[in-house]
């Protein structure tokens, strides 16, 4: 009974999260980004098939793999097969791997400061920038280390230039809060403020794949291909969910396909 009971569990979740990662869910965003990451996992997008393109807007992808070994399977139940359909956003996808490339590879331009600025930092915070001095340089901000000053009383670095762009304006506290955001990563780690990110997102946005694009299988199944080298490939640098779950293939039944009456095609020119 026990073993009857955690199969219907299970069952019901993977129904639920199916439904939260569908298309019926118009409502909630970050709950189909959710249950996408709980559906899909990066690697399933190497070996996805392109089906075809919806509405020059979409690109209808097959994804068809082993289900994964459970405890509560029987070994019969192990060999079955998951084969699902999605249906990928071509623009907010693009977008997603073009904007994490951005933030990974582009060095912001800087400009040098007429005299240098003494950085009034904590201890921890001057140990942390001198740490990740060269993520600051990706950032646009150069950082010079005074050598005659002590250790460890926060007056060591000076801030010899600082970020430039046509369109976007960085400053002091735009420094603050790269180090903030380095008190909760690895060394090294990119990080990036938020006036960046925005300006990456605008960047992306205009280099990718468009809303009624016509697009080929080769370049379809690209799109899919770089969804699985990306970070975070379940929603667009905005928030919204870059694809959602279509169909469980597994679920349809043939016979009744066989039966149904013949689609009149003509309704439809």
């Amino acid at each position: 009974m026990q073993g009857g009971s955690n199969k219907g569990k299970e069952a019901l979740i993977s129904s639920k999260v199916l439904v939260d990662a569908g298309v019926s869910n118009t409502e909630n965003d970050d709950r189909a980004v959710d249950a996408l990451a709980r559906v899909i996992e990066k690697e399933d997008f190497a070996s996805m098939d392109v089906v075809g393109q919806f509405n020059l807007g979409f690109i209808i992808a097959r994804r068809r793999k082993d289900a994964s070994p459970s405890p509560s399977r029987s070994i019969s139940q192990e060999l079955q097969v998951m084969d699902d359909l999605f249906i990928v956003d071509q623009h907010a996808s693009d977008e997603k791997y073009n904007f994490e490339t951005l933030q990974l590879t582009t060095r912001i331009q800087s400009q040098k400061l007429f005299r240098p600025q003494p950085l009034e930092l904590t201890a921890a915070d001057e140990l942390l920038a001198t740490e990740n001095i060269e993520v600051l340089r990706q950032n646009g901000f150069e950082i010079e280390v005074d050598d005659s000053e002590c250790s460890g009383q926060g007056s060591r670095l000076k801030l010899v230039a600082q970020p430039i762009s046509k369109s976007t304006v960085f400053g002091m506290k735009d420094l603050e809060e790269i180090i903030h955001l380095m008190r909760d990563r690895p060394t090294g780690q990119m990080v990036r403020c938020s006036k960046a990110r925005a300006m990456f997102a605008m960047r992306a946005c205009r280099k990718s794949v468009m809303i009624g694009m016509p697009l080929n299988s080769h370049q379809m199944l690209t799109v899919l291909r770089h969804m699985g080298t990306i970070d975070q490939p379940w929603n667009c640098p905005h928030g919204r969910p870059t694809m959602r779950h279509l169909l469980d293939i597994t679920t349809i039944d043939s016979t009744s396909i066989m039966q149904s009456a013949p689609i009149d095609w003509s309704a439809f020119q």
